[in-house]
């Protein structure tokens, strides 16, 4: 009876959390937007006060892989933890990660402490502080965190998703905790690097702010490093690196004009009122924008070098690892010094004995620097080429920012035995010759997945722009056949291309805002890759509505004058968004009445 009572009393003291309420069904573990919750930061250093008296900082464990897990030992998800957290940790010890628990609630009882960490056998120093979570903003009693050698936090979130306040699965089906911790001892990045942790919720106290500010080593080499490293380094596609506090510096204003003026990180989706739905959002995150431009506007002090960040691995070969089956053209195309280059179209038999099912593929150039972008269409064997092959989906695509897709176990693309890939490379001479022999990589799926991914093209042939108009609409639209799960758009234009939306028209007549770009960029064509699928049920809508700007006020305008219609050129236009989906239900590998285009477009207008 004594042990209810304080189950309760602990429940009523710390309150009982769901996700979030964003979350659908308010209980369950899911991905969320990283950037406005710290990953990526330097982590404070705290004392740590452990309930057998012994007391250490966390800077006291640099260069281990630390898992600080916030736990309870009345809260009944933590206690269904317990024995989860106690296996970790036993496995991860001969691999040289540190588990620290952290018991934050008031009202717990330290002999029930003592007995938890001697039945679970915990070897991980038990802290009894209600301080801590106050460091990380934590907001529930069942949240862990890995933090790296260098104090930098990598991911924050559940254990996985086995239990939820009242809900629980015979065994987790995302283990997300230990996703982080092999990603992290392996230096890779981390895929999924925040989650919902359902849990017993927590007083939110604030932690005094102290010291003179953020430093290079402190903050902004980590933003610069997450946001521009990529593109930004030696042998990279940047025009220049940004390695170095010395680069950095050297480049100050133009570093400050760009991320001010929203050109850099490229990433044109309207801002999300809270959590971005994008789990490829490049944006800078308000507070990491805030303070960059801060440091750049100040004396952009360099700091202490013990606070730099572990150097990032980036990927010099493949980033899907090592492919199951390359496909390269087979011969380098010659890219001229300067002027246009008509697309170029290279047709690749497979030889594939034995359909397969693709997990991953990455498209690599070798010439990145004239590469405007590639599409891969399969061709069947025998089969015509399909006249809408184009605008109805592809099978891979290289565009700036964007050279890979990485699907999750269960879900794959179909490539048919016997079948051929028809590579379209559009070059963009930038004043030196060069040469370049694309290739494409595959991974295959260790067998048939539970769901087919596909893509689909909302397409109006018919788009007449006039001569200078400087906001010219035009709409295309394509009906949903079926229960449908959208995962990603992927909207393209040439050089008047404006800003572009698309929206769901449900069946009842709802309209459903899916995707917002303000400020369409033509140099970048990114695709946009929601964090959760989005439902389109049978019998709704997705229309894709673009803006164009044909008048003298586009500095990427050749003609003004011209009326400007459909072709491949970029002088002349395209209205194309992409969708891809996949339809839960349908077994893998099943004839599908595939999302086309409303060909009645062909007649211009919406």
């Amino acid at each position: 009876m004594t042990k209810l009572i304080v189950l309760f009393a602990g429940i009523a003291a710390i309150g009982v959390a769901g996700l979030n309420r964003d979350a659908e069904d308010g209980r369950m573990a899911k991905p969320v937007d990283a950037r406005p919750l710290g990953v990526g930061r330097l982590v404070p250093d705290f004392k740590l006060s452990d309930i057998a008296g012994r007391s250490r900082m966390l800077s006291d464990y640099r260069g281990k892989t630390v898992v600080l897990a916030l736990t309870s030992t009345t809260c009944p998800i933590t206690t269904k933890y317990g024995l989860t957290l106690s296996k970790l940790e036993a496995e991860y010890k001969t691999k040289g990660v540190q588990f620290v628990y952290v018991n934050p609630s008031e009202t717990d009882d330290k002999r029930d402490m003592v007995d938890t960490v001697r039945k679970l056998k915990l070897s991980g120093p038990y802290v009894d502080d209600p301080t801590v979570p106050a460091y990380f903003e934590a907001k529930t009693t069942a949240e862990v965190f890995v933090i790296d050698g260098s104090r930098t936090l990598r991911y924050r979130g559940a254990i996985d998703d086995q239990y939820a306040l009242g809900a629980a699965l015979d065994k987790p089906r995302n283990r997300f905790l230990v996703d982080a911790l092999e990603s992290v001892l392996a230096g890779r990045e981390v895929e999924v690097s925040a989650t919902y942790a359902p849990g017993c919720l927590l007083p939110q106290k604030s932690v005094a702010k102290t010291g003179a500010g953020d430093t290079y080593h402190s903050r902004i080499s980590r933003i610069i490093q997450d946001n521009c490293l990529e593109c930004h380094r030696t042998g990279a596609v940047g025009p220049f690196s940004l390695e170095t506090y010395k680069d950095v510096k050297g480049r100050a204003d133009m570093i400050k004009y760009v991320v001010d003026k929203g050109i850099m990180p490229p990433w044109f989706a309207a801002d999300a009122e809270e959590h971005s739905p994008w789990k490829n959002d490049r944006s800078l995150s308000k507070s990491d924008k805030v303070a960059l431009l801060k440091w750049l506007d100040g004396e952009m002090p360099e700091g202490d070098p013990k606070d730099a960040p572990t150097k990032k691995h980036f990927y010099t070969d493949w980033k899907i690892g090592k492919p199951d089956a390359v496909f390269e053209i087979p011969r380098p195309i010659k890219v001229k010094s300067d002027g246009i280059m008509p697309y170029q179209e290279v047709v690749i038999p497979t030889n594939l004995s034995e359909d397969k099912w693709v997990q991953r593929l990455e498209v690599q150039p070798t010439a990145r620097q004239v590469v405007h972008h590639v599409l891969i269409f399969v061709q069947k064997p025998g089969a015509l080429r399909d006249p809408l092959e184009e605008v109805s989906g592809f099978f891979a695509a290289y565009v700036p920012g964007s050279n890979s897709l990485i699907y999750p176990d269960g879900f794959a693309k179909f490539l048919p035995a016997g079948s051929s890939l028809r590579f379209q490379i559009h070059y963009t001479p930038n004043g030196a010759a060069t040469e370049d022999q694309t290739r494409l990589g595959l991974v295959f799926a260790k067998g048939k997945p539970k769901h087919e991914m596909h893509t689909a093209g909302i397409v109006n042939f018919g788009l007449v722009i006039p001569p200078h108009a400087d906001n010219h609409e035009q709409k295309g639209s394509v009906n949903v056949p079926f229960d449908a799960k959208v995962t990603a758009l992927m909207p393209h234009m040439h050089v008047r291309g404006k800003a572009c939306r698309y929206d769901l028209v449900h069946p009842d007549g709802k309209r459903e805002k899916l995707l917002d770009v303000p400020r369409y960029d033509f140099n970048w064509q990114l695709a946009y890759n929601y964090r959760e699928p989005k439902d389109a049920p049978k019998g709704s809508k997705i229309e894709f509505i673009a803006w164009y700007d044909n008048s003298d006020k586009n500095p990427h305008n050749p003609d003004p004058s011209k009326t400007v219609r459909w072709g491949l050129q970029t002088y002349d236009e395209m209205h194309l968004g992409y969708v891809e989906y996949y339809v839960p239900g349908l077994e893998p590998g099943k004839p599908l009445t595939k999302i086309r285009p409303t060909l009645f477009n062909r007649r211009g207008g919406g």
